[in-house]
């Protein structure tokens, strides 16, 4: 794939989130709608695309922990907070950054986690449970070794605490779990295809209304392979 062979080629270990996205994209996991802008003028002309409220985050190969380094802001409602919201992140990130990602803003109570990992004597395995900032408390995760068949996917689903959030949740409807069992075996098909690919993140995978959706996402390369 070319984003993972330009990333080698140039030394990078971590593809950025709007790469690792497009890599999931290429793999039928729904991502957020989002564009990469490198100047204010382009943000505004993608805002105005989404539509807002959007969300503007630093796009960056060495800059993984964007929250940390206040290179996110939310809820961004008109031009005026975008530009403020633009110049402050460039500034922050200055030239670490590849430019700034214009992304729509997804609401949604129930936060998942998916994701890959590559172990030394199994190889890639998937990785699924309850996302957000409860993913690294709460610990409620389950694994199953690449390649998935379906069955395995809704075993996953199952096996999590908090399952009970994949049902009918507060007056929004249930998560459709074909999509959710489409994703996690796409996941394994990453891994099991692309030997270079050591880590996918996905954190959090959203629920809008139905649907799950990637709202973050970072792919790690192997080490050996740069």
């Amino acid at each position: 794939m070319k984003i993972i062979d330009d990333a080698i080629n140039k030394g990078i270990k971590t593809l950025s989130e709007h790469a690792s996205k497009e890599v999931l994209k290429s793999y039928s996991v729904p991502v957020t709608e989002e564009y990469l802008a490198k100047d204010v003028e382009e943000a505004i002309k993608y805002a105005q695309k989404i539509g807002y409220p959007v969300v503007l985050k630093g796009s960056s190969s060495t800059l993984t922990h964007k929250t940390e380094m206040n290179l996110v802001e939310v809820g961004i409602k008109d031009e005026e907070s975008l530009v403020e919201a633009f110049n402050a992140i460039e500034k922050r990130g200055g030239s670490q950054l590849d430019g700034i990602l214009v992304q729509e803003m997804i609401k949604g109570e129930r936060e998942l986690v998916a994701g890959l990992t590559r172990d030394p004597q199994f190889g890639p395995c998937v990785m699924f449970g309850l996302g957000g900032i409860f993913t690294e408390v709460l610990k409620d995760v389950t694994f199953r070794v690449a390649p998935l068949e379906r069955y395995d996917a809704y075993e996953m689903m199952d096996e999590i605490k908090a399952k009970k959030i994949l049902d009918e949740f507060r007056g929004k409807p249930a998560v459709d779990r074909e999509k959710l069992a489409d994703i996690l075996i796409n996941l394994g098909r990453i891994g099991l295809e692309h030997e270079e690919v050591a880590e996918i993140d996905i954190n959090p995978l959203i629920i809008k209304d139905s649907m799950p959706v990637a709202v973050d996402a970072l792919i790690v390369l192997r080490a050996e392979t740069n």
